[in-house]
């Protein structure tokens, strides 16, 4: 007699199941045992101060409403100078992937000005633009400028050339090839970039802050610094990581969306 028991799919192709509330609940655990830790004795409160007393400094910067004096510009610097950073190195990664010419002339460049740390170009974009917003603007702009033209023309030159010569074979157009070829399958790369350009973005938010501004996340973490003010200084890293997973989840919304056909 046969066996009749039913075969296991094996086809998943390594397909990432979600859990939810698996990040949540290890974020929840290290803070209740830091709140532990800390009221017991085991850790010294000159280093950490307790995750309550930082959630009570949250209410207190949302009652007196400098939450959003500070929060405000902050986002308004980063969608700025991450936006123009972010188009103009998928152009030219784009560029370089298509062009030969693009390629010989750019890439030299481009692998001269990525290991430079960009937050000690600041000094030199203030002398350039102004110790005001554009100098901002445009240091978190060229953070963001350089890891998106390594990740666009990587993708690009990833896209499977076997599509392009099929592309070619039905007559489509150059054009066509590109918008309906190209950029589709370079797009995975592109926003795997971008996750990393904004990643650097946030950090050279808060050092372009720390010089010359007023209000910010930057400034607000340098002031509390100064002050030796535990529960702001970790209440503005809190509201940096924030910021983080929010671009975060903003990229996996668009993933989802721009990447639909990927199975």
């Amino acid at each position: 007699m046969a066996d009749s028991r039913p075969v296991p799919f094996r086809g998943g192709g390594f397909v990432a199941r979600p859990r939810r509330w698996v990040g949540v609940a290890v974020i929840v655990a290290i803070v209740l045992a830091i709140e532990l830790g800390l009221r017991m004795g085991w850790m010294s409160r000159l280093t950490l101060p307790l995750p309550s007393d930082v959630a009570g400094t949250f209410v207190q910067l949302w009652d007196t409403g400098l939450l959003f004096k500070h929060l405000i510009p902050s986002l308004s610097r980063l969608a700025v100078g991450a936006t123009l950073g972010a188009l103009a190195g998928i152009g030219v990664g784009t560029l370089i992937g298509l062009f030969s010419l693009a390629r010989a002339g750019l890439v030299p460049l481009v692998a001269a000005i990525f290991p430079i740390p960009k937050i000690a170009l600041l000094p030199l974009f203030v002398i350039w633009f102004g110790i005001g917003e554009p100098s901002k603007y445009a240091l978190i702009a060229f953070g963001t400028f350089t890891p998106m033209v390594v990740a666009t023309y990587g993708a690009v030159d990833n896209v499977d050339r076997t599509l392009i010569r099929m592309g070619q074979s039905f007559g489509l157009s150059w054009g066509s090839i590109v918008r309906k070829i190209v950029l589709p399958g370079a797009m995975p790369g592109i926003l795997s970039g971008l996750r990393i350009g904004l990643a650097i973005s946030i950090i050279l938010l808060v050092a372009a802050e720390m010089l010359g501004a007023t209000y910010g996340i930057g400034a607000y973490i340098l002031e509390a610094g100064s002050l030796y003010d535990l529960e702001r200084l970790f209440a503005g890293v809190v509201i940096l990581s924030l910021l983080g997973v929010l671009t975060s989840a903003a990229i996996g919304l668009l993933e989802r969306r721009l990447l639909r056909w990927r199975v």
